[in-house]
């Protein structure tokens, strides 16, 4: 009687896992610097979307060579405007969006992820369009960006298993633990009180997903600031992956479904006879390219059969269709997405935006709420004292950095009543 092959072990627990985020997430990040460098005035964004899937593809094709295991896109390159919310990328056969082109001072957010086994890295950033290399920020631009950047850093906070970085007594750390995780509700108000004191808004259901392998969409979820008949189940757990975003709005954070067509799509679980030959063939071509990944209709062999086929597929629900949604107010959204482990160290950012410069952010804004300070003081993951060059050159906390940056600012201000 033949043995049993015993099953994998896909969790953080199997180290092979975390080199496969790992690998992944380094991809991830050197297609995300290409792509940033493309971001030009006069730039197409399906020209810059095109670029960036074809790194990803050629980068993905270099790991992990030999190896009977699927590698490639888990999220395609997107761009989206700056007061679109969800990622955008236009397809070539659409003669009224193939065009559109980036703008100066538009507020661009970059999305893409590259997957090794199935296990996605997944990252967004926010930038400022400028012809400038010394681009000067307006107040509103820096309130905005600096919103979501704290934001963002008080939610990986937030959503750190309680008591898991105490210290003292093992009597102390039990008590530590024991304290319940933040409800959801908690967690929205807590962002409201950041984004709030610089003047802005939280998007409305921008979702926090438990990732697994080849799947980005997993049990938990945790919806910030959530619309009518939308709430998040479960909390952030060790030994999980999640896909943590962050969206701000200089407006009411309120978002509309925009006209343009939706053009990216992932394949569901359910199953369905479809009629039509075309659909078929599209769904078949899906499943061989990007299993249960997002994907673009402009990453299909052709994209005129493509469009006429999904329509059967999204009918049937063989394929989830992701709308193309804005800001109802027409105002300019940042959004960041971060892929981070849980691990019994703490939070790992495994695929995150590049690090802020605050020192070019200009505001008279700051926040100012004692309890927010304080949760921002704390570090996300304990120091394992392995790297010297860390103990040379330690990260400042953010709240001390947000004070120093404030106190910078009534230095420049002070110099030039001197000066006058």
């Amino acid at each position: 009687m033949a043995e049993e092959t015993p099953a994998v072990d896909y969790s953080l627990s199997n180290p092979d896992t975390l080199t496969k985020y790992n690998s992944a997430a380094t991809i991830s990040h050197k297609v995300l610097e290409a792509v940033t460098k493309l971001c030009v005035e006069g730039s197409t964004i399906l020209d810059i979307c095109q670029k960036g899937d074809k790194l990803l593809a050629e980068e993905t094709a270099k790991v992990f060579k030999g190896k009977k295991i699927s590698k490639g896109i888990s999220h395609p390159t997107t761009i989206s405007p700056s007061s679109y919310i969800t990622p955008y990328t236009p397809l070539s056969t659409d003669p009224e969006e193939c065009d559109t082109i980036l703008n100066e001072s538009d507020v661009i957010k970059i999305q893409l992820g590259a997957q090794i086994d199935g296990f996605g890295a997944i990252v967004c950033n926010t930038i400022v369009i400028s012809s400038s290399k010394d681009k000067k920020f307006s107040e509103r631009e820096a309130d905005l960006l600096l919103a979501t950047h704290y934001a963002n850093e008080l939610l990986l906070r937030l959503m750190l298993p309680r008591g898991l970085l105490a210290s003292g007594t093992e009597e102390e750390q039990a008590k530590a633990a024991a304290v319940k995780p933040y409800s959801q509700h908690q967690i929205t108000s807590l962002l409201e009180k950041v984004v709030k004191s610089y003047g802005c808004n939280l998007v409305e259901s921008t979702t926090c997903w438990l990732f697994e392998r080849n799947e980005i969409e997993g049990k938990k979820k945790i919806v910030l600031a959530p619309g009518e008949g939308v709430k998040g189940e479960g909390s952030p757990a060790v030994g999980e992956v999640w896909g943590v975003e962050m969206g701000v709005s200089l407006g009411t954070g309120k978002v509309k479904t925009l006209d343009n067509r939706p053009t990216l799509h992932r394949r569901t679980t359910t199953t369905y006879g479809l009629k039509r030959p075309s659909s078929r063939q599209i769904l078949s071509e899906v499943v061989r390219k990007f299993g249960s990944f997002p994907f673009s209709l402009r990453q299909l062999d052709d994209e005129r059969a493509a469009k006429m086929g999904v329509v059967e597929c999204v009918r049937a629900n063989v394929l989830r269709q992701y709308e193309v949604v804005g800001d109802k107010d027409g105002a300019p959204v940042a959004r960041l997405f971060t892929t981070i482990a849980i691990t019994k160290n703490g939070i790992m950012r495994l695929a995150a935006p590049p690090a802020l410069d605050l020192s070019v952010l200009k505001t008279e804004k700051k926040i100012t709420d004692e309890e927010i300070l304080k949760i921002l003081e704390q570090p996300i993951s304990k120091s394992t004292g392995s790297k010297n060059k860390n103990k040379k050159k330690k990260k400042k906390p953010v709240k001390k950095a947000a004070v120093e940056k404030e106190e910078e600012e009534d230095e420049d201000e002070e110099s030039s009543e001197e000066e006058e």
